[in-house]
């Protein structure tokens, strides 16, 4: 697709939008973990927790937003592009984002998401440890990763 992108920060007005791409891009890659929190409770995540300490970034086509990231000092906590969007360079766009106002980065991801362990050790993050998800919100085995400029 050859339509413009637009990337800008997002406001507390966008946060439903960017709860729904998390949602439709986290139940469409881990499909075993769907249906865990109503939207509700996602946007109240996104509105509360990750509005008040992250900034977030957010693609649009059109008047669609498509993909998001919320990272704070040292940390990203969220990354998502919808999956029809998913090959366009709209990822890699976002996490420059954050690469570009940080010299170190960690995150998350679960051990059974090859499709984002793949993308971020192509980007540079390295895998630190493992766990076998006790300490997260879905009990799912997890991995650690740190990227250093």
């Amino acid at each position: 697709m050859n339509e413009e992108l637009t990337y800008r920060p997002l406001a507390l007005k966008d946060m439903a939008a960017a709860s729904n791409v998390f949602r439709n891009a986290f139940d469409a890659r881990l499909p075993w973990l769907a249906g865990r929190h109503t939207s509700e409770e996602d946007l109240a995540f996104w509105s509360g927790y990750l509005f008040t300490n992250c900034v977030i970034w957010g693609v649009a086509r059109q008047d669609e937003l498509i993909g998001v990231i919320a990272f704070r000092e040292n940390w990203i906590e969220q990354l998502y592009v919808l999956p029809h969007a998913h090959g366009q360079g709209i990822g890699a766009r976002l996490l420059d984002q954050a690469k570009s106002t940080h010299c170190v980065l960690s995150l998350w991801t679960f051990q059974r998401n090859v499709g984002a362990r793949r993308f971020y050790e192509a980007h540079g993050f390295l895998a630190r440890r493992e766990t076998d998800g006790a300490d997260n919100d879905e009990r799912e085995p997890d991995m650690l990763y740190h990227w250093r400029r």
